[in-house]
């Protein structure tokens, strides 16, 4: 049985925090506010139509006399839709005395990333009006309703999210307050579509915080706040206690900063107080990359703000499972910290000790992330969960491996290689998985430390870099590396509609809503 927590889906909730070298007080945390989604299984009537602002017909390939039945101006329609081309979305509006919106467009049966993509596309047409009341209608689909009908409500869910904005005077955000299902066959199960969107919400918004506002301090202000509201307990490893676990790799790249708010957030959710974590999520939370002592060039430098994406990933997705009610204990560890240049920033060469003993050799100190998640994910492993994922903007290399329409995965189980694969193609977040054999980690041979941080030559640094982190998990424990190429795509991914793609939660999800760590643990033997 699932055990209940506090879900903040119909509510708004904003935080007012200062902010460095400002008197204006801004918005920190998301609205967290979701559109109510209702659901019938009956054919709409005119009556139907005329209460909604918006209505989104969505038909076969070959549409039948079925797919117009109950539509006003239903021979219109069919005509307009007749000369569209198979991927063509076609606008009208209905002659009723609300002048209702109609999207129409043909279902493809393609990937469900294509699908996702076509309803991200299908939602940017509908949305020239605003509508608030909108309307979804997808007869004579078959066994493809329940996808196209999620397909679309995904993508509304992720337009309306008003993403941070601090213009003087703001636009007006696009704001839907009922979403109506209508004609279903079955019902959708929209506890999960709500959560998912949920938790890809709350990753999008803290990426795309400006730098000055989204600081060590006030993302730890956050967080509690955050865990408070979703029922989840919140710990912070501070730099005092990181140097009492001899957390020296985290610690290199922290003493660069200006102040002393770098640590490690450990959010956690029990359904019974008994249990134990059988899942770690792992994030890495670098605030703002300069590249440290190696200064990273402008353009390089630029977006920095966001290599952040990897905890508020693990953040989004522990609340999305925790709203779920899944019945398991997830940990979701946050390595927060800036990496600066300073005089006391850490420097090519240096060595330090990580908290599992092992001692790295320092080649380039805009490897930091590496450096963090080492410290990180040897301190989660500690309390032996059943399985860790860690989700990173790690390395440029993935990006030109894979571009950012995919993001790479890694493993020490070679059998969660298909697994991935599989649940991304499934949710629409396409991974594709890289090899992690033993002789790459004669590229990271040392002659005064136990391994270097990385190579001074570029070729598989993605590799590399997963195979430097492999040291920091016991081999006994089954382990999964996302490096997150998808992480921003400039033109949205999938049913995402902005930039920052929160790309991570509904992959989580997707593995882990329906089945327990230790099941898909069990399937990897």
């Amino acid at each position: 049985m699932r055990a209940p927590v506090r879900r903040l889906v119909n509510c708004v909730m904003i935080a007012f925090l200062p902010t460095a070298g400002q008197d204006k007080r801004m918005q920190i945390l998301p609205e967290t506010a979701l559109p109510r989604v209702t659901q019938s299984t009956q054919t709409p009537s005119r009556a139907t139509f005329d209460r909604l602002d918006h209505v989104i017909v969505v038909t076969a390939q070959s549409p039948s006399e079925r797919s117009f039945r109950g539509l006003p101006q239903a021979k219109q329609l069919r005509t307009l839709l007749a000369r569209a081309q198979a991927d063509q979305v076609v606008a009208s509006r209905l002659g009723n005395r609300r002048g209702t919106g109609v999207t129409m467009a043909r279902f493809p049966s393609a990937s469900r990333f294509e699908q996702l993509t076509w309803a991200r596309k299908l939602v940017a047409s509908a949305r020239a009006d605003k509508p608030r009341q909108i309307g979804i209608y997808a007869p004579d689909l078959g066994e493809a309703t329940q996808a196209a009908v999620s397909a679309v409500v995904a993508a509304l869910l992720a337009a309306t999210f008003a993403m941070p904005s601090f213009k003087s005077k703001p636009a007006q955000p696009w704001s839907i307050s009922t979403i109506r299902i209508l004609g279903l066959p079955a019902r959708l199960d929209i506890h999960r579509l709500n959560a998912q969107a949920l938790g890809n919400n709350i990753a999008r918004w803290f990426t795309a915080l400006p730098p000055n506002m989204l600081t060590a301090t006030s993302y730890h202000t956050a967080l509690q706040r955050l865990a408070k509201d979703f029922g989840l307990k919140f710990d912070f490893l501070d730099e005092r206690k990181l140097r009492e676990l001899g957390a020296g790799a985290f610690l290199a790249v922290s003493q660069g900063n200006a102040d002393r708010d770098a640590g490690i957030a450990r959010l956690s959710y029990r359904p019974n107080r008994r249990q134990a974590a059988e899942l770690a999520l792992v994030g890495k939370g670098i605030l703002f990359d300069t590249g440290g002592t190696n200064l990273k060039p402008f353009e390089g430098m630029l977006e920095m703000h966001g290599d952040m994406q990897g905890s508020a990933v693990a953040l989004g997705a522990i609340v999305a499972l925790a709203t779920l009610g899944v019945p398991y204990g997830i940990d979701a560890w946050l390595a927060i910290s800036e990496n600066r240049l300073s005089a006391t920033a850490y420097k090519p060469q240096d060595v330090v000790t990580a908290s599992n003993g092992t001692t790295i050799q320092t080649i380039h100190t805009d490897a930091e992330g590496r450096m963090v998640l080492a410290d990180t994910l040897a301190i989660a492993a500690r309390e032996k969960p059943a399985l860790i994922m860690d989700f990173a903007t790690l390395t440029g290399a993935c990006v030109r491996a894979v571009t950012d329409r995919y993001s790479g995965v890694f493993s020490n189980r070679p059998a969660a290689n298909a697994v991935m694969s599989n649940a991304g193609a499934a949710c629409g977040e396409r991974v594709w998985p890289f090899p992690m054999d033993e002789d790459f980690d004669e590229l990271l041979h040392s002659e005064i430390a136990d391994i270097k941080q990385c190579s001074p030559t570029g070729p598989g640094d993605h590799i590399l870099a997963a195979r430097f982190l492999s040291r920091f998990v016991p081999d006994s424990m089954p382990w999964v590396h996302v490096d997150l190429s998808a992480s921003n795509s400039k033109d949205g991914l999938g049913a995402v509609p902005t930039a920052v793609t929160g790309f991570g939660v509904a992959l989580t999800l997707e593995l882990l809503a329906e089945q327990s760590p230790a099941d898909i643990v069990n399937g990897l033997t």
